[in-house]
């Protein structure tokens, strides 16, 4: 019988090593698992390069992860916030190595690994500091780059609902970049508000297929978490 659900976080990224390529779903606050990225902090897994839209702010969700000193390389579109000051003492003390990528470029490059695309060509970037290094072409007429699809080793998403065989559904703008780094990990871990029985979930609902997904995590309602407090 195929059962995805998880004890819990910790056991789910027990086998995260070092040296990993993370890859944490979310926009600025919104969809960042932050379950897990606690778990993963637990877990203590050292040099880890994180693909992530931004670089968090204050000291929680993806900010946590880089002040506890896990990552060494980070890939994203917006490292730079009012309260990104965990990742500003960072790298402007060398401790982090940064690849800046357009979001749009993010997301595509995430999508080509899922699709088996080998790479795929865009005017974004062509001509400026970003394409340094990078193959170009003109075609059509028009200046493009060449960029590589971004393979992860591990997902972290976080989805609404879930059944036993992994199948999601998003809550709103908690969906951002969750599919695409779901169809990209070689591991993907969801975090989700409930797992419903087979079939409870109409499939013109399921934005995530439980063909990418391989671990569940049920987050803790509120209450839950208080109680447990």
């Amino acid at each position: 019988m195929i059962d995805k659900l998880w004890p819990e976080a910790e056991t789910a990224l027990r086998d995260v090593p070092d040296g990993a390529v993370i890859g944490i779903g979310g926009f600025g606050n919104s969809g960042v698992p932050d379950e897990l990225v606690n778990a993963l902090i637990a877990r203590s897994p050292r040099n880890l390069t994180l693909v992530s839209n931004n670089a968090g702010g204050g000291e929680v969700g993806v900010a946590a992860l880089l002040k506890a000193g896990l990552i060494a390389r980070l890939v994203c579109s917006f490292p730079r916030a009012a309260d990104s000051y965990v990742f500003d003492e960072l790298y402007r003390s060398r401790k982090l190595e940064l690849e800046l990528v357009p979001q749009g470029t993010l997301a595509e490059r995430l999508r080509a690994a899922g699709a088996g695309v080998g790479g795929f060509y865009t005017p974004t970037g062509y001509g400026t500091p970003l394409a340094e290094g990078k193959e170009s072409r003109v075609l059509n007429g028009r200046g493009q780059v060449l960029e590589m699809p971004l393979h992860l080793d591990y997902a972290l998403v976080k989805a609404e609902r879930a059944d036993r065989w992994g199948n999601l559904t998003y809550r709103k703008l908690a969906r951002n970049f969750g599919p695409v780094m779901a169809t990209a990990a070689r591991c993907t871990v969801a975090s989700v508000s409930g797992v419903v029985p087979l079939g409870e979930l109409d499939p013109e609902w399921v934005v995530t297929p439980g063909v990418y997904v391989h671990r569940l995590v049920q987050r803790q309602s509120v209450a839950a978490q208080r109680i447990a407090a």
